[in-house]
């Protein structure tokens, strides 16, 4: 059987790639480099995860960023070359995204990129050198949205090798999203109401890393006027410890890494999110709420202005939260009506049927879906 190979070492990652996977089905070979090495990043995730006709795992995580990259592309090499494939796929901007892009390049493999065109013209930032590598490498780039797709267009990337298909987070998201009972249930669990408290996660290099950056976020998140849950990053509570900043986690509610969908439960019912994640700005549109990303720059201009506002570590984190806590219901009736920049229906669909035309071959089922 004739397989695509799908290459992923996060969570985020595999979240996306689960709708992909899904519809491949037993077409599927997964590579999961392990990156994310963390249990409690990892097992939540692949527990719920369709299974592929096939699948590779590796322990790569805990490594510098060059020596990781390095045994990445060396384990998918190995597996592209034990076992050929039409395609590799790859989702993102992470260090695996990287390696498997690489390594289907070394192989002369045709390499789709998902989520490509994203830019943050930030050369700071090590995800921004990922993104503009594995566009200018790929046969097919799958751009969540027409700005993407102009960012590419700018780079001088051939419209054949672009297609602008959404973000496979909007059918990830609809999909794991619990019913308004389960929902409930995960409410009562942690002893919250809905708009009763604000979501937080904090876990990007620039931020806690940085000992002053990580202070000053989790003071301005203690001083805000509500509750605050915070999902607890494995690198944010290590580096807490490191930089001695562990007591400040006192004054909000940290709970582990959560499932997907209990995640989503949280986000939904939150009256404010404040987060550097990227995935957590995608999500936030489909959702209908607020999110004040904490960051000096973003990928994600899309939602500036209407589902986000982008600000650094400082005193306008609490401004802008008590901007959106000032008529809550409002803010969501207002937001509720605003469509999600990254689509509807299946992208994954798209990204097949680009797929299919790249390679020339049927590769899934949209009944799968």
């Amino acid at each position: 059987m004739d397989t695509v190979t799908l290459v992923c070492g996060t969570r985020p990652e595999l979240i996306k790639l689960a709708p992909l996977i899904r519809l491949l089905g037993p077409r599927a070979t997964l590579v999961y480099t392990g990156q994310h090495y963390d249990p409690a990043m990892y097992d939540l995730i692949r527990r719920d995860l369709a299974e592929p006709g096939a699948f590779h795992e590796f322990a790569l995580g805990g490594a510098r960023r060059g020596a990781q990259l390095g045994l990445a592309t060396k384990a998918v090499d190995d597996v592209l070359k034990a076992h050929p494939t039409t395609s590799v796929v790859v989702q993102g901007d992470t260090t695996s995204a990287l390696a498997g892009a690489l390594a289907a390049n070394a192989n002369d493999t045709p390499l789709v990129h998902v989520e490509a065109g994203l830019r943050s013209f930030d050369r700071a930032m090590p995800e921004e050198h990922n993104r503009v590598l594995i566009d200018h490498l790929a046969d097919l780039c799958c751009a969540p949205t027409a700005l993407n797709e102009q960012n590419l267009r700018a780079e001088r990337i051939p419209a054949h090798r672009i297609a602008v298909t959404g973000n496979t987070v909007v059918e990830a998201l609809e999909t794991a999203l619990p019913d308004p009972d389960a929902e409930e249930k995960i409410l009562k669990n942690h002893n919250l109401h809905q708009d009763g408290y604000a979501l937080a996660t904090i876990h990007r290099p620039e931020n806690v890393d940085d000992p002053d950056n990580l202070e000053t976020i989790l003071r301005h998140l203690a001083d805000l006027p509500l509750p605050v849950v915070l999902p607890l990053h494995p690198r944010t509570a290590k580096r807490a410890d490191e930089h001695g900043l562990t007591g400040l986690l006192h004054a909000l509610t940290v709970i582990g890494p959560q499932a997907y969908p209990d995640f989503l439960a949280l986000a939904r019912c939150a009256a404010v999110l404040v987060s550097d994640s990227g995935g957590i700005q995608e999500e936030v549109s489909v959702l209908k709420r607020p999110v004040v990303v904490v960051r000096r720059s973003t990928e994600r201009p899309e939602i500036e202005g209407t589902f986000g506002t982008l600000v650094p570590p400082g005193p306008r984190i609490g401004r802008e939260v008590r901007r959106w806590l000032d008529d809550v219901p409002g803010h969501r009736a207002r937001l509720a009506g605003i469509p999600s920049p990254y689509g509807t229906g299946s992208p994954s669909v798209r990204i097949a049927a680009a797929l299919e035309q790249l390679v020339g071959q049927p590769l899934g089922q949209p009944a799968l879906v």
